[in-house]
């Protein structure tokens, strides 16, 4: 039986966007309350009955929460510029090696804006 399964973690961080034009209003510092989904998709091996467990998940997510909340994200190396597609990406990078069978990140900068990230080449 094949199934995606979604670990949803919150953070809060201010940033600035420098590639946006002068005066864009997002070029200024601000903040969010960021939303991430963590999706795995895979197999369930014969007889384990589930794909991952959501603690394991946790486990390999906490590193990287630490580093991003309550922080600048600009001042993070690899988001000097971060926009929510470079944060999907940048959060795809340290995620993955932890989670083989990650399957897509998706960065709710907003309630209302999203980017959805499945990794290189997809």
């Amino acid at each position: 039986m094949r199934v995606r399964l979604v670990k949803t973690f919150t953070f809060e961080a201010a940033h600035f966007l420098p590639s946006f034009p002068d005066g864009h209003k997002c070029r200024r510092m601000h903040g969010h309350s960021f939303t991430v989904d963590v999706v795995v998709e895979g197999e369930i091996p014969k007889g384990k009955h589930y794909l991952i467990d959501y603690g394991d998940m946790k486990g390999v997510i906490d590193p990287v929460y630490q580093e991003i909340d309550h922080h600048c994200l600009n001042e993070i190396r690899g988001l000097e510029n971060p926009t929510s597609e470079m944060l999907a990406k940048w959060l795809w990078e340290r995620l993955r090696p932890g989670l083989p069978m990650l399957a897509e990140i998706v960065v709710y900068e907003t309630c209302t804006n999203r980017c959805e990230y499945r990794g290189p080449g997809r």
